[in-house]
């Protein structure tokens, strides 16, 4: 390409083809910008006018070039000496100036701008106008306001804020969601959800995805993740909301990603959790109680008991007697007779009929034989064995082969102890925790009464 063309000089151009000098092109920069901004030249008379302040003003570029300063159209007579000072005061300062005034409209309105005003300079670095930017001030306030609550979101919220892609990829988080995630807020960043969390994340994922797709979802979600950690794995419950982010920019909006806002709520929800549960059993308590009172048979309100504690709680239970009647504190060892337990196939009511009365070969150390020697809880478990060897574990101890957790309670009425109760869970179901014991101990009081009961009207028989 030759010097001239580079240049821009007219012995390239074909026929008739006007010279460009640049001034349409600033034209269209000018009538481009999203601020309103005028032009003087060192005398004061307006130069420059675009459409953003003709938006705002009402005045056209024709009516507004050529003029004076603002006085008697744009601003009123008392405040124009005043109002060009501060604009042509610019060129003699260095940097930008920032001032706040009203202009007047040309319906004879008034608005309330901010300026900066800086100044032009000429080929030999003296200035040669001044341009003045400028915007109605509650948009400028709007626009602070949100980069305000941007920055507070990032630094100083309570609760976790992480802007996601559209690849799903955390793009920014603050300080606040870096320690929920265990990890430091770069190094977070573009790295896949599935490093940070275990469980949960396709629920996680599934949720941005339908933002993305969608739009936010009417009311905060309540997510269970498992966040990896130095220490382990961590279960945590986090009340999350999103919102879709696009780009202002754009004709059609382009999605940029998701905000993801989210609040630990672990304790209030395990909280919440532990209080319907004990609703729950309370409730259940009181159903078997009443259900018993109607049953003639002392051993058949035992097992109404035993079924109503099954709910929610275990997936089997079996109930053994002491051989011979019960045992006073500190007697020898005991023998175990089975006195009902729970069907093996389909769900249905605990049999008394079957094994009842046969002794159960409990090997020394069994856990039901434990509880019957301590007086107390026993609670046992197959551990991390694999499910052909957790089937040996059960069928070991007697008890069905699909247990893998065992709880077992002492049964006592009267000072003396009448058997075991033993409910066990499959590997469906957590193991049975310190609380559970309690409920247990209390369905094995009830069981106990109703049995030292029968043993009574038998004797009286």
């Amino acid at each position: 390409m030759s010097a001239s063309r580079r240049r821009g000089t007219t012995d390239e151009l074909g026929p008739g083809e006007p010279e460009r000098d640049g001034s349409d092109l600033l034209a269209a920069l000018l009538d481009g910008m999203d601020a309103a901004l005028c032009a003087f030249d060192a005398e004061g008379v307006v130069t420059h006018w675009n459409r953003e302040a003709e938006r705002i003003l009402g005045w056209a570029a024709a009516e507004a070039v050529g003029r004076h300063g603002f006085a008697g159209w744009a601003v009123r007579s008392a405040d124009a000496a005043e109002v060009e000072a501060w604009l042509m005061s610019a060129m003699r300062a260095p940097g930008r100036q920032v001032h706040e005034f009203a202009l007047l409209t040309k319906d004879g309105g008034r608005v309330l701008v901010r300026t900066q005003s800086a100044a032009v300079r000429g080929p030999d670095g003296k200035p040669a106008g001044v341009y003045c930017a400028f915007s109605e001030v509650h948009a400028q306030i709007d626009l602070e306001r949100s980069i305000a609550l941007s920055e507070a979101l990032f630094e100083d919220a309570s609760w976790g804020v992480v802007l996601v892609d559209a690849d799903l990829r955390p793009a920014v988080v603050n300080a606040h969601a870096a320690r929920a995630l265990g990890i430091g807020r770069t190094a977070v960043l573009g790295r896949p959800l599935g490093e940070l969390l275990t469980q949960g994340i396709e629920e996680l994922e599934s949720a941005l995805t339908h933002v993305l797709a969608e739009g936010a979802p009417p009311a905060p979600a309540e997510m269970w993740v498992s966040v990896r950690t130095a220490e382990g794995e961590k279960r945590r419950c986090w009340r999350s909301g999103f919102v879709r982010l696009a780009t202002p920019l754009a004709e059609e909006p382009a999605p940029l990603g998701v905000g993801w806002l989210f609040q630990d709520v672990t304790e209030a929800k395990q909280s919440e959790q532990e209080a319907a549960l004990l609703r729950f059993r309370a409730s259940q308590l009181h159903r078997a109680a009443r259900a018993a009172a109607e049953c003639e048979d002392p051993a058949e309100a035992a097992t109404v008991h035993l079924d109503f504690a099954l709910a929610g709680f275990a997936d089997h239970a079996v109930l053994d007697r002491v051989a011979g009647g019960p045992v006073a504190d500190g007697e020898g060892p005991v023998r175990l007779v089975r006195a009902a337990e729970t069907p093996a196939g389909a769900p249905g009511p605990s049999l008394i009929g079957g094994k009842a009365g046969l002794p159960v070969r409990y090997a020394e150390g069994h856990p039901a034989l434990q509880c019957v020697e301590r007086a107390g809880c026993v609670r046992a478990g197959a551990g991390a064995l694999d499910p052909e060897r957790a089937r040996e574990w059960a069928l070991a101890r007697q008890w069905p082969p699909d247990a893998v957790h065992a709880l077992c309670a002492v049964l006592r009425s009267r000072g003396r102890t009448l058997g075991v109760v033993t409910f066990l869970r499959g590997a469906g179901r957590s193991r049975f925790e310190r609380a559970d014991a309690v409920y247990g101990e209390d369905v094995a009081v009830r069981i106990a009464a109703a049995l030292d009961l029968a043993d009574l009207a038998q004797d009286a028989g």
